[in-house]
Order: C-alpha cells, then sequence, then structure tokens
C-alpha cells in the first residue's frame, strides 16, 4: 500500500532531510542555545539603560566642571557655604524662614 501523500508538495517539503535540519537550527538558535535571540533582547535593553546613564552622568559631570569653576572665586565659594551649609561670620545670625507651602503637611 503506498502513501497517498507522497507526491503532494507539503509532504515532499517536509520530507526534506536540509528542512529538517533548517528547522532545528533556526529553533537551538531562538531557545536554547547561549546566544539566543531572547537573551540578545535583554542584553539590548541593558545596552540602552546604560546608555542612557551614560549620557545622564555626562550631564552632571558637565554641571559639576562649571560649578567647580565658579568656586575657583574666594567670593563665590562664601556665598555656596552660606546657601548649602548655613556658615556665617562671627558677628552674624542666620535665621531660616518656612513657608506654608514649602513644608510637608503631618497628619
Amino acid at each position: 500500500m503506498a502513501n497517498p501523500y507522497k507526491e503532494t508538495a507539503w509532504f515532499k517539503f517536509l520530507s526534506n532531510k536540509y528542512v529538517w535540519a533548517l528547522l532545528f537550527f533556526c529553533t537551538w538558535m531562538l531557545f536554547l542555545d547561549n546566544y539566543s535571540y531572547f537573551d540578545h533582547q535583554i542584553l539590548d535593553n541593558e545596552i540602552n539603560e546604560l546608555e542612557n546613564n551614560k549620557k545622564y552622568y555626562e550631564e552632571e559631570i558637565k554641571k559639576d566642571q562649571e560649578n567647580i569653576k565658579l568656586l575657583k572665586n574666594p567670593d563665590q565659594i562664601e556665598k555656596y557655604a552660606r546657601e548649602k551649609y548655613y556658615m556665617k561670620k562671627d558677628s552674624e545670625d542666620i535665621y531660616i524662614i518656612e513657608f506654608e507651602g514649602d513644608t510637608v503637611k503631618k497628619k
């Protein structure tokens, strides 16, 4: 008894050993390999995130370099110390004024 599907196009296509080898190779590369497609997607996402972080830190470095240039002036150092660390001269008093909109309301 002969196989009735033997002469059909899809049977010839699926019975080809090269097709099976190609299907096995594609399955292996997509799912099972150490360098699979899905692993590459995860790594690509991490690379994009790290590049965004790099851009952010480069901008922060530029801002800090500008601040360093400003702080080479003694008057700017004094201004920075007064604003950030509430430093004062011996003959001065500092008053910190808080406005109602600036604070977080406690329950």
